[in-house]
């Protein structure tokens, strides 16, 4: 209890005598009486050894309320005692120097800053000046200045920059003094005009005589000149001088010799600060250039090799390679035009927006590279001022805030007159149904029971409310599938493209009855082993116009490949699918590419050898609603601006969703450097990149690689977008998405066709031109790939795949006026590595599961059909025809009215309307499926589905964009005019006062 009662009494008896001492110092400071100077200097040296002493004391002065910094800025402002000078000093070095930036931020916002400039200019007159008095004057201003965003100004303004500066100049051998002067040019030099006047007073020159080859002398004057160097070539103008003498091959030099030498890594900050200045002078095109000639990649690439072994120098590498990403050479694409490889031509061009800032480009404006910096010359360096900061706070408003009540209200008058609105009527027919015609559930009039719903508020039951048995059923299977025994049927029937017959069932398999009473073959006639090895297509050709069965016919290339020879033979394959005759009328379709080598060895070796039995394929899993024949009808009536004439794999099989929750890929460290590194040696090993075009959409006549080590490619077919294909290594490609049609950009959305593939090799993929600045594919997504193989193994799914897969910009670009007159845009790169698990597969890749408008329309056809008409209300509209000739397709669906008695025909047409709207943007594919599996839903026997649909009218657009679909887009272009019509109908909606709600699902991605 002692000890503790002393050790409180010595607290306080320090804490009372630093008040009494700061107390004795203001007062001299009032009575500026003469002859003082002496007890100020005994004061301020009693305060001093306290302040190094004591934290407490520290802490004391600088703590919220307490004068104790005034008091020491006050007397160091008036008086001329030397000693006493050094001893304040002192004392706010002490201060500043522990306790973060906030002890600074104190000494700031008491007005030291100015006192020390001006203390320095006073002392800057004596000759010659006090060595003691200027090392410690510029050490505090090193301390406080980054705190003070205003000290570069304030000593413009008061002459000191040139002071430090010759204090440096004619001190060089005193690393004592010019240590802290140039920490003091390395603060003012984070101001543009400070860095620039500091320039033309040779200050570049100058740091060029402290900085130099691998020394153990002096390394902390070297970082520090290192620093400052790098601050000042920020500068423009300081950057233009440095390439003018040739120090950037003095600075890669520098580095290369401080690399061999420090091979214990101790003097890794001098080394990071050589490669700043580098970072700093390449900021500019002659830099840039200056780099190159003096094969500064070449140099930055060997040594950050060297690096890579190391962890903790890792900063060296990330700063190497933000040097080399930046001097590469900039490119265009390796494209005649960046302009889309399709063209619609507009009945109407607009008078501005993108379109018309297309056609108004001169010819071969894109074809020009970036030069963002030619102007460098005629740059005008301008201080940016903070003065009016505070200024601009106190004007600030939260104008994202609405304070007005009555904007909030819904508007009760029309936007436009009724008459105008009447033209949308057609697009309401439920509304002037009588439904005397029509099987109701309950054909007898009832009596008329007072709904209190119509006139107010709606009540829909909540999931929560439905009985566990109801919930458990809806749970156990698809909704659609509970409603109606025909999609029972329909369920559990084996897809008939998978389907092949065994052998006790060849006899009484003739005959095979569907809903559209179509037959298809009970067995295909196929190829045999040595036939499918060169197989290239399936062809769908048109049949005979009174046949009403569905053949296959095999078309084989030739190697002579000048006319096609249809085969066919009695031996079973256990790989081809009875596919439909043709796809459209006057013109043969293709299936894409079947896989040759057919199924695995180890699967075959398990068959029986007889060559009666065959096996038969299972896909039970396979969404109801998909109906391979009947997507094939539907891509009849699709109409492509490309003029597709084949059919993808995946469309026409469907797939399986993934029974789990889709992962997130963790990303192996330092991947993304790899890949950069990869790219960089594009540049320096010239000779190794092979540059062969493997697949061109501009140049369809091209020769395509007939070499076993090739892949091939193709995206001719729905939704399909790839424009170009580059080999760049010998498992290495760059693939170039098609731009949106009439357009020059917009590149996100992929789906192509890759097969010729051998295992146990990782191909590397690189999709260069991309837009935005980053994507979730750094982030852990993964692109979705699928295997023909696994489907005719009874696998039909979209799997996510890739390994190193990361996302960064190229050194790639398009020209300002191309980019509307912005500064010239860099492409990006999604790249990821895929090893494919069986040989001559045919694999297709794509951005997110693909939703084209074909199976949107077998989609709803199925719906249609399937759907019991007794208690559904569901109805197909033309929405409007699209500039291809592609209708949009609107839907209604509601319930039935109970019967055709006048009240359940009068709560019929006052129900609500909700409007529903996906694929704005044909790209975000993932809306198409919520709105799936919403139809479904709504469809559905759930007793919430019911609700809503006697609650409300649903109309639904389900595809907003059907050409950019179709298409394979990833944004609107030429789909105005369809937002235009679902705008007019909501609001010939809203003129029935009855609230009208919408929601769109873009589902950006």
């Amino acid at each position: 209890m002692n000890k503790v009662k002393t050790s409180s009494e010595k607290s306080v008896s320090t804490s009372s005598r630093t008040m009494s001492l700061l107390s004795q110092l203001e007062k001299i400071n009032l009575d500026s009486v003469l002859g003082e100077a002496d007890n100020a200097r005994y004061i301020t040296s009693k305060i001093l050894h306290l302040v190094q002493s004591q934290e407490k004391t520290r802490k004391e002065m600088t703590s919220k309320g307490s004068t104790g910094i005034e008091v020491i800025l006050s007397t160091l402002e008036n008086t001329k005692d030397p000693q006493t000078i050094l001893n304040i000093l002192n004392i706010l070095i002490e201060v500043v120097s522990v306790g973060g930036g906030r002890r600074a931020s104190v000494l700031v916002t008491k007005g030291g800053t100015q006192i020390l400039l001006q203390l320095l200019l006073t002392a800057s007159k004596d000759s010659p000046p006090n060595e003691e008095l200027m090392v410690l004057l510029h050490t505090l201003l090193a301390k406080i200045g980054p705190k003070d965003k205003k000290i570069g100004m304030k000593a413009r303004i008061n002459g000191a920059l040139n002071i430090s500066l010759n204090l440096v100049k004619q001190n060089l051998q005193n690393h004592r003094l010019i240590l802290p002067c140039l920490q003091v040019l390395r603060v003012y030099s984070t101001n543009s005009v400070n860095a620039m006047s500091l320039g033309k007073n040779g200050v570049v020159e100058l740091m060029f005589k402290i900085i130099g080859p691998f020394s153990k002398k002096n390394t902390s004057l070297m970082k520090v000149a290192l620093d400052t160097l790098a601050a000042l070539l920020k500068s423009k103008t300081n950057a233009r001088r440095a390439v003018d003498r040739g120090y950037v091959q003095v600075l890669l030099t520098i580095y290369v010799d401080w690399h061999r030498h420090d091979s214990r890594h101790r003097y890794m900050l001098i080394r990071k600060g050589v490669l700043q200045c580098i970072k700093s002078v390449t900021n500019i095109k002659l830099g840039r250039k200056a780099f190159i000639d003096a094969n500064g990649m070449k140099i930055l690439y060997n040594t950050s090799q060297e690096c890579l072994a190391v962890r903790t120098l890792d900063a060296l590498v990330n700063t190497s390679s933000l040097i080399m990403r930046k001097c590469f050479p900039k490119n265009r694409l390796p494209l005649p035009t960046i302009k889309s490889a399709f063209h619609f031509q507009l009945p109407v061009i607009p008078a501005s927006g993108p379109v018309a800032q297309l056609y108004n480009l001169p010819p071969d404006v894109d074809d020009v590279v970036d030069e963002s910096d030619d102007n460098d010359d005629a740059e005008i360096e301008s201080e940016v001022e903070t003065e009016n900061d505070d200024d601009k706070d106190q004007h600030f408003k939260n104008d994202d805030i609405e304070t007005d009540i009555n904007k909030l209200k819904p508007r009760q008058e029309l936007g436009r007159p009724i008459e105008e609105l009447k033209m949308y009527e057609q697009f309401f027919p439920e509304l002037s149904e009588n439904f005397q015609e029509c099987d109701l559930v309950s054909k007898e009039p009832k009596p008329f029971v007072p709904d209190a719903n119509l006139g107010g508020p709606i009540v829909v039951p909540t999931a929560g409310e439905e009985h566990s048995a109801e919930a458990n059923q809806s749970m156990k299977g698809v909704a659609l599938k509970e409603s109606n025994p025909l999609l029972t049927e329909e369920y559990n029937r084996r897809p008939a493209f998978l389907e092949l017959p065994k052998k006790d069932s060849i006899k009484d398999s003739s005959l095979h009855q569907q809903n559209d009473q179509r037959n298809l073959l009970p067995s295909c006639q196929c190829l045999s082993q040595e036939i499918v090895k060169g197989l290239d297509r399936i062809s769908l050709q048109n049949s005979a116009k009174n046949d009403q069965h569905y053949g296959i016919g095999c078309v084989i290339k030739k190697e002579s490949k000048t006319s096609l020879t249809t085969l066919a033979c009695s031996k079973p394959c256990e790989h081809v699918s009875p596919c439909g005759s043709s796809l459209f009328e006057g013109s043969s379709v293709q299936l894409g590419k079947l896989c040759c080598t057919g199924v695995d060895s180890e699967e075959e070796d398990s068959r029986s050898s007889s060559s009666g039995e065959q096996v038969m394929l299972e896909v039970s899993d396979v969404s109801p609603v998909h109906d391979c024949d009947l997507y094939i009808e539907m891509v009849k009536t699709t109409k492509s601006i490309p003029e597709y004439s084949e059919v993808a794999y995946p469309d026409y099989f469907g797939h399986i969703p993934p029974p789990f929750k889709e992962p997130i890929l963790e990303r192996p460290y330092g991947v993304q450097r790899t890949k950069i590194s990869q790219d960089i040696e594009r540049l320096i090993h010239q000779n190794d990149i092979i540059d062969r075009v493997v697949y061109d959409l501009d140049n369809l006549s091209s020769s395509v690689p007939e070499e076993a080590d090739v892949l091939k490619f193709n995206s001719k077919f729905e939704s399909g977008n790839l424009r170009k294909v580059i080999q760049i290594r010998k498992n290495e490609y760059d693939l170039i998405l098609n731009s949106d049609i009439n357009s020059n950009h917009y590149h996100q959305w992929f789906y192509f066709e890759v097969s010729g593939m051998k295992t146990g090799i990782g191909y590397r993929f690189n999709i260069i031109n991309c837009e935005k600045s980053n994507s979730q594919f750094n982030y852990g997504m993964q692109p979705l790939m699928y295997s023909v193989q696994e489907a005719l193994n009874s696998r039909p799914c979209w799997t996510r795949v890739g390994t190193d897969i990361c996302y960064y910009k190229n050194h790639f670009s398009r020209s300002s006026i191309a980019a509307g007159g912005q500064k010239g845009k860099s492409y990006y790169t999604i790249t990821f590595t895929v090893t494919f698990q069986h040989k001559d597969d045919v694999c297709y890749f794509a951005y997110h599961y693909p939703y084209t408008y074909s199976t949107l329309k077998m989609h709803l056809q199925k719906l249609e059909s399937m759907h019991n008409p007794q208690q559904i209300y569901f109805r197909q509209d033309v929405l409007c025809e699209t500039l291809a000739g592609n209708s949009c397709p609107l839907v209604t669906i509601t319930a039935m009215p109970e019967s055709n008695y006048y009240e359940h025909i009068y709560q019929f047409r006052n129900r609500p309307y909700i409007f529903l709207s996906a694929r704005v943007h044909p790209g975000e594919t993932n809306a198409s499926w919520v709105m799936k599996g919403t139809l479904e839903y709504l469809m559905s026997n759930n007793p919430s589905a019911q609700s809503l649909r006697e609650s409300y009218i649903f109309k639904i657009i389900p595809m907003l964009n059907p050409d950019g679909v179709i298409s394979g887009k990833s944004t609107v272009i030429i789909m105005v005019t369809l937002v235009k019509r679902m705008c007019l109908c909501m609001a010939a909606a809203s003129k029935r006062q009855c609230g009208t709600q919408m929601l769109m699902l873009p589902l950006v991605t």
